[in-house]
């Protein structure tokens, strides 16, 4: 099993939810949070000799799958996220070593 996380501008989370329901993908988390990288969002300004730093909003999705779904989601997500400006955000995908759920007891790929 893999978790696959990306980092995306906000206004393309409908886009990209839309898509990804289309290749049969519906377990997703979905939060709001801010940050920044190594190329700043011009948009928003960072002030950093007066320790107030205005960070980017982005939503973060985070969704674990089987190994061979993995990619297929990131093309999905890749595909509807992109803009090609600074700040469309990362997609960063990893291993995930065990799974259980709570309802039901299942572990790994049943548990998902």
């Amino acid at each position: 099993m893999m978790e696959i996380k990306a980092y995306i501008q906000p206004f393309m989370l409908n886009k990209v939810e839309t898509a990804l329901k289309k290749i049969h993908i519906h377990g997703i988390s979905v939060c709001e949070v801010r940050g920044f990288g190594r190329e700043k969002d011009e948009s928003f300004p960072h002030y950093y000799q007066e320790y107030v730093v205005e960070f980017t909003p982005k939503i973060k999705i985070e969704i674990v799958c089987p190994d061979k779904d993995v990619e297929k989601i990131v093309d999905c997500i890749y595909r509807n996220a992109h803009t090609g400006r600074i700040g469309d955000g990362k997609i960063f995908i990893t291993e995930v070593i065990r799974a259980k759920s709570i309802r039901t007891g299942e572990e790994g790929e049943n548990a998902i």
